[in-house]
C-alpha cells in the first residue's frame, strides 16, 4: 500500500488536466506569447492542472531542444499555481530520461509515459522500459495508454503489476474502450490513491461514473470552464449537472467535424489550433511537415466557433 506521504502527493493529480497544444511561431520555435495566453486562459477557466507534451502537444514531431524549452517555459509561467505534468515519451530510453530530468529541473510535478512506438514491444519489455525510467527520476509517474498512436496497449495485467510501484501514481487512457477503462478503475483495490484519467472527452462523464478521477481532454483547450464545471458537479455528486455539461461538451464534435476525420488525432489538433487562433490565443501552425487547416476550414471553424460560444458559454 502507498505511504501517506505518497497518497498526499497523488491527490494533486485529480480533475481536469488539459493536454495543451504546443503553440509554434516557426517550425522549431515556440510562440511564447501564445503559450502564455493559452496557459492563462486555462488557469482562469478553472482547470486543476496542465499536461504538456502529450499527443495533443505533437510531442513526436518536436525537437528534443524545443521540448526541453517548452517544459521550462510552461513551468515558469504556471509558477506552481496548478500542478504540471510533462509527457516524456521517446523511443530511446536515454532521451526519455533526459526529458524527465528537464521536467524535474523545471519544477514539474510529475511525468507521463506512454509506450514506445515504431518497434513492437512485449509486455515484459514494457515493464522493463518503465522501470528504466523510474531509476533515473524521483518524480511521480503516470502511465499513458494510447494504442491508436503507439500500436501497443498497457494490458490490464501489466498495469496491475506496475501499480505495485509506489512512484507510479496513475494512468491516462485514450483507448476509447470504456470496458478496458472499467477494468483499470477496478485496480483501486490495489491503489485507492491512484489517478484514473480519460482522454476521450465524449466518455468523460461515463468515466467518472465508472470510478475515474479526471480528464485529459483536447476540448479543454477551448472551453476550460465547461470541463471544470463538469468536474465540480461530479465532486458535488450532482449527476444531472454532470450529464448537462457532458451534453454541452459533446457539441464540440461539430467543430472537430470541420477537419478531415479520415486520419487519427492530427486533424483534431489542427482544428483546435485554428480555433485558438481565431480566439486570438495562439498561432495555428503545426509542427513540420504537417499543414495547418485550409482557408475554407478556417472559415467554417469560425462559424461553428461563434455558435458554440453562444450555446456553450451562455
Amino acid at each position: 500500500m502507498p505511504s501517506s506521504s505518497l497518497t498526499t502527493n497523488c491527490s494533486k493529480f485529480q480533475g481536469m488536466f488539459p493536454p495543451i497544444v504546443t503553440p509554434l511561431a516557426q517550425p522549431d520555435q515556440i510562440d511564447e506569447a501564445g503559450c502564455e495566453r493559452l496557459l492563462e486562459h486555462l488557469i482562469a477557466g478553472g482547470v486543476d492542472g496542465i499536461f504538456l507534451l502529450g499527443s495533443s502537444g505533437e510531442i513526436a514531431s518536436l525537437s528534443h531542444r524545443l521540448r526541453a524549452e517548452l517544459i521550462h517555459q510552461v513551468c515558469q509561467i504556471v509558477n506552481q499555481r496548478v500542478p504540471v505534468l510533462v509527457g516524456i515519451t521517446d523511443n530511446s530510453v536515454v532521451e526519455t530520461n533526459k526529458l524527465a530530468q528537464a521536467a524535474a529541473e523545471a519544477g514539474a510535478d510529475g511525468v507521463v509515459l506512454t509506450t514506445p512506438f515504431y518497434f513492437s514491444v512485449s509486455q515484459a519489455e514494457l515493464v522493463t522500459y518503465v522501470k528504466a525510467i523510474l531509476q533515473e527520476t524521483e518524480l511521480p509517474l503516470l502511465l499513458y495508454n494510447m494504442p491508436a498512436m503507439t500500436k501497443v496497449w498497457f494490458e490490464v495485467e501489466t498495469v496491475a503489476e506496475l501499480a505495485q510501484i509506489e512512484q507510479i501514481v496513475g494512468i491516462k487512457d485514450s483507448s476509447q474502450d470504456i470496458q478496458y477503462y472499467r477494468k483499470l478503475t477496478s485496480l483501486k483495490s490495489i491503489r485507492p490513491d491512484w489517478a484514473f484519467f480519460i482522454g476521450h472527452e465524449a466518455l468523460l462523464a461515463e468515466s467518472l461514473f465508472a470510478g475515474g478521477t479526471g480528464g485529459v481532454n483536447l476540448g479543454t483547450n477551448l472551453f476550460p470552464h465547461l470541463f471544470a464545471n463538469l468536474m465540480q458537479a461530479h465532486r458535488d455528486q450532482d449527476v444531472l449537472s454532470v450529464k448537462k455539461y457532458q451534453a454541452k461538451i459533446d457539441q464540440i464534435e461539430t467543430l472537430y467535424n470541420v477537419a478531415d476525420r479520415s486520419l487519427p488525432l492530427l486533424p483534431l489538433i489542427a482544428i483546435t489550433k485554428t480555433a485558438l487562433s481565431i480566439m486570438g490565443i495562439c498561432d495555428d501552425r503545426l509542427a513540420s511537415p504537417h499543414h495547418r487547416c485550409t482557408a475554407e476550414q478556417r472559415q467554417q471553424a469560425a462559424i461553428v466557433l461563434e455558435r458554440l460560444n453562444t450555446e456553450l458559454c451562455g
